[in-house]
């Protein structure tokens, strides 16, 4: 067997000078083969963690006398963090795939610098085209999805960017070129490669693609908007389908995650699951794992930071600076989303409302470079400037000024002298992902042993294990803070009051809130948040190898499907050898999904099944039936063309041999008094869930959501089935959840049963089947695949020597074999009926089939 690296080799030229190209070999540390062949063992070696985000963590300086390039880490990078933080073990080795900050280099120098880079650093940089890279994140990017994704809609061209096919292009270009340095490094059957962001959520799709089954991680870090905001995007099932492609998605919060299942049920009708405290949504035989975990800060980097002598004296100047006033902190990056022109109308407000803090209340606020340039950001800076001038011309003294603006960037250790001092810390953006200020900001006022001393000269030493955060409900980290002051960044009285709020609190309050808060985040830091996502990165990716994988789809439709090994695709070919060699055949079918698509208006069979059915059924060695959920009534309307035709509705209540035979109904004796109690609850659950409604059988009540809302009538599916549940606990009945449907039907009808009744009555009257195909594509024809693939369940069933059970649809599933979709049902069918025509020359074993009518 010739490992990837092998073929590789084969295509070196005799002599290689890796310098001289851009592409970066693969160095292997032991002997290890790497194969795409389907039954290849998991092997044993610890995997790598690749870690892909937009920019690497790295700093670039350029020497002007001698034009040299100089790198060193930076320690703010998250991504830097998940390794340094302890969220990997020491023995695991960690990539960085990313582009350069800042730093645009050279075409001459980028395979030097990708050597430097790869061997001191372990980056791996991908340089993109300067007109790409703009197009990709400064408009994609910055201007379209990150102000979308935080809920602003360009309504008009001068309220945000609309969408650009241009731009789109960018994005995409960026991300297969990201995909492209990664696969020069990964070693598909042990690395796992973890994605950071919304700037490379098509990136997914290219890896998938190219290796069926590499481990594959992405976490979001900003909000995933509502499903009404998403829509809006035109490529959105595009980057749905791309991040599915993913073993595990995360988000910080719930809701982010909840906005993402909303949008896969609407968009793409998947719907998600619990499983042992997990959650995942089913995709094409994947299963892919859903997170939900907010990102931590580094505990060790900020302490190390506080412990220092110069941090110490950045302290002591700032409390003699702000002696005797009580300061309220704000650090924020400088975006619209910020909230930070609000948060001053609340400290004006504040002034306005209590004179005896004038002089004694400081709004500090911090203010963090843009990260991308554009009108918005300067609208955003005119504007808070505007009204801190106004403030502090009104409520002004001498030395004392109400809002002091600081525009950064400033270093940790700067920001870490603010964040001590600070009484109170107010974050007041009406949007974001995540936000670690306040987690930084409780750090800080636990303070250090030097700090201690440095604050104890003013009997401050206890002050520094106080502290009150305000905090936006609507950013990510709220939910996290249960001792914060959560307030809406819109009503300005709120947030006015909160400040005050916070100043007036007592100290045993503040310590207790601060204790809380320092509890929480002291023990669930960027360490805790890494090890997590990986242990369950981990084991999100331990079935790849117990599945056949192929894949499906062109561009950003591809994906996946992953099914047993056991499953395979039914072909005529395959089951013509065993229809021809039999003289006893059944042959089962269902009717909605199966015999017409589940989407169609229409339900009526079209001529071509009408034809189909018929020209099976006048093989004499056929016994052809329709195994549906419907009435007897709307099968006999539609099948009336079809003499000779087997009916079987309300999952084998109802049961007929042919068109002239009578209906037969099931053994079991029957009491229907249930209905009175089903059917006003039924009624209810359709009062208010529009687009609902009632079929009524004659032994079974079903309640239909099909032309719901997709998530309301989900949502009420499931209280209707609990309600139900409830209820009929000591009635002789079956609750049962479908496709869009729930049903109530006597216990001891199912189609299990149906199968096992149809072959006895075969085995009785004429001979038992030696040949028997089954096809279906919802759950109640689980039963009948159950009943037929494993006869062990049921003693009375004989053995029969060629047995055919199809899902239509490729999903898991009791049966062996699968069809794509009711077109491919038709023609196995047409094949099928083509085979009996050519046999109608041979000698026939007349069995009558009058026996039954």
């Amino acid at each position: 067997m010739l490992s990837r690296s092998c073929f590789d080799l084969l295509n070196l030229d005799p002599i290689v000078d890796f310098r001289a190209v851009s592409r970066i070999p693969r160095v292997m540390k032991s002997p290890e083969f790497i194969s795409d062949f389907e039954n290849a063992d998991q092997t044993q070696e610890q995997g790598r963690r690749i870690i892909v985000s937009n920019h690497l963590p790295i700093r670039a300086f350029r020497d002007k006398d001698t034009n040299k390039w100089s790198f060193e880490y930076d320690h703010d990078s998250l991504v830097l963090q998940l390794k340094d933080g302890g969220g990997f073990a020491a023995d695991v080795e960690v990539l960085y795939v990313g582009c350069l900050n800042g730093a645009e280099i050279d075409p001459c120098d980028q395979d030097g610098v990708a050597l430097v880079l790869l061997h001191e650093f372990h980056c791996v940089p991908c340089f993109l085209p300067t007109e790409t890279l703009n197009k990709f994140y400064h408009g994609f990017c910055k201007h379209y999805l990150w102000p979308l994704f935080h809920y602003m809609l360009p309504m008009t061209p001068s309220h945000g960017a609309r969408f650009d096919r241009a731009l789109w292009q960018a994005y995409v270009s960026a991300n297969k070129a990201f995909a492209d340095r990664i696969m020069e490094v990964l070693n598909p059957d042990v690395d796992y490669v973890w994605i950071h962001d919304y700037h490379l959520m098509v990136l997914p799709t290219f890896l998938r693609k190219r290796y069926y089954r590499v481990k594959l991680g992405f976490f979001l870090h900003s909000p995933f908007p509502s499903s009404e905001i998403y829509r809006t995007i035109p490529v959105r099932e595009e980057i749905l389908r791309a991040l599915l492609n993913c073993d595990l998605i995360g988000f910080h919060i719930f809701d982010y995650a909840r906005h993402f299942l909303s949008c896969c049920s609407r968009m793409l009708g998947l719907h998600y699951e619990f499983k042992r405290g997990y959650m995942g949504l089913e995709y094409y035989g994947r299963i892919v794992s859903i997170k939900m975990m907010p990102v931590g800060i580094h505990m060790g980097q900020l302490q190390r930071v506080l412990a220092l002598d110069d941090t110490a004296e950045k302290v002591k100047m700032l409390k003699e600076k702000y002696e005797g006033k009580v300061v309220i902190l704000g650090v924020d990056d400088l975006d619209l989303f910020k909230g930070i022109s609000l948060k001053f109308l609340a400290m004006k407000q504040l002034l306005e409302e209590h004179q005896r803090l004038r002089g004694k209340v400081v709004l500090v606020q911090i203010t963090n470079p843009a990260r991308s340039g554009g009108k918005d950001v300067q609208e955003v800076l005119n504007e808070t400037s505007t009204i801190a001038k106004e403030i502090n011309e009104k409520y002004g003294q001498p030395e004392y000024q109400p809002v002091a603006m600081i525009n950064g960037p400033l270093s940790t250790q700067d920001k870490a002298a603010y964040y001590t001092i600070s009484e109170c810390c107010l974050i007041n953006a009406v949007r974001d992902g995540m936000n670690l200020v306040p987690y930084r900001y409780t750090v800080c006022r636990q303070g250090s042993s030097v700090l201690d001393k440095v604050l104890a000269t003013s009997d401050e030493a206890a002050d520094a294990k106080k502290s009150v955060i305000i905090v936006s409900e609507f950013i990510g980290c709220s939910p996290s803070l249960s001792g914060a002051i959560r307030v809406n960044p819109w009503n300005i009285d709120a947030v006015s009051d909160a400040m005050n709020s916070a100043i007036t609190m007592s100290e045993e309050e503040k310590h207790f809130r601060h204790d809380k808060h320092y509890k929480y985040i002291s023990s669930h830091d960027v360490g805790y948040w890494a090890r997590s996502f990986d242990q369950d990165l981990v084991r999100a990716c331990r079935e790849h190898y117990t599945r056949r994988c192929w894949g499906i789809g062109l561009g950003l439709g591809f994906r996946v499907v992953a099914l047993g090994f056991n499953f395979r695709k039914l072909s005529v070919d395959h089951i013509a050898h065993a229809y021809r060699n039999t003289s006893s055949r059944l042959i089962l079918l269902d009717y909605d999904g199966t015999m017409t698509p589940q989407a169609s208006v229409d339900k009526a069979p079209s001529s071509e099944v009408i034809s189909v059915l018929n020209r099976l059924c006048s093989d004499p060695k056929n016994f052809v039936f329709i195994v549906s959920g419907r009435g007897k009534d709307s099968l006999s309307k539609w099948f009336s063309q079809c003499e000779k035709l087997g009916l079987s509705a309300e999952h084998g209540y109802f049961t007929r041999w042919s068109k002239d035979s009578a209906w037969e109904t099931c053994s079991l004796t029957m009491d229907y008094s249930w209905k009175k109690i089903v059917l006003p609850i039924m009624e209810s659950y359709t009062e208010a869930t529009d687009g609902s409604f009632i079929e009524e059988k004659d032994s079974a009540l079903v309640w239909h959501h099909q032309d719901a809302d997709p998530h309301f009538g989900s949502s009420q599916a499931k209280e209707l089935l609990d309600h139900l549940e409830s209820v009929l606990v000591n009635e002789p009945v079956v609750v049962k959840r479908g496709q869009h449907i729930v049903e109530v039907k006597p216990l001891g009808v199912s189609k299990g049963i149906v199968v096992e009744e149809l072959i006895a009555t075969m085995r009785n009257k004429v001979r038992s089947p030696d040949f028997l195909l089954c096809i279906g594509d919802d759950r109640s024809d689980e039963d009948m695949f159950k009943s037929i693939m494993y006869p062990e369940s049921s003693p009375s069933m004989p053995a029969i020597a060629e047995v055919f059970a199809c899902t239509v649809g490729q999903k898991p599933s009791m049966a062996k074999y699968y069809l794509d979709d009711t077109v491919d049902v038709i023609k196995l069918l047409e094949g099928l009926a083509s085979a009996s025509a050519q046999l109608k020359s041979r000698p026939q074993h007349e069995e009558s089939f009058e026996v039954f009518i």
